[in-house]
C-alpha cells in the first residue's frame, strides 16, 4: 500500500505522509500513514470481506479505542479500504483534499 499512497499523494499534490507513524506516547499505536503537521491520519482497513482482524470482535473493539484516543488527542482519522487506495477512489481523494487543505 505504501507505493499506492505515495503515488496518490504525488498525483494529487498532497504532502508526503509518514508511514507507520506512532501517535501515542505510552501505547504502541501507529497510524498506517500520517501527516503530523496537519494531525491527519489514514488507516487502511484490510480484511473487510475476508473476516480480517479489523472486523473480528476483538480487533474491532481495539480499533475503537485507538481511534477514540486519536480523536481525543486532536487527530482526524480517515479510514479506507485497500481497494479505495489502489483505485484512487474519488471519495478518498476528496476526503484527503478536505482535511489536508482544510476545505469544506
Amino acid at each position: 500500500m505504501d507505493g499506492y499512497v505515495r503515488l496518490l499523494c504525488t498525483l494529487h499534490g498532497f504532502p508526503e505522509p509518514e508511514p507507520e507513524y506512532r501517535f501515542h506516547r505510552v501505547r504502541r499505536w501507529r497510524f498506517d500513514f500520517a501527516w503530523p503537521e496537519h494531525k491527519v491520519a489514514l488507516e487502511i482497513e484490510g480484511g473487510v470481506w475476508t473476516r480480517g482482524r479489523h472486523v473480528r470482535p476483538h480487533g474491532f473493539l481495539r480499533d475503537i479505542e485507538k481511534y477514540n484516543w486519536a480523536t481525543a488527542l486532536g487527530w482526524r482519522v480517515l479510514r479506507a479500504t485497500p481497494q479505495m487506495v489502489s483505485d484512487a477512489d474519488p471519495r478518498l481523494i476528496d476526503w484527503l483534499e478536505r482535511v489536508l487543505h482544510d476545505t469544506a
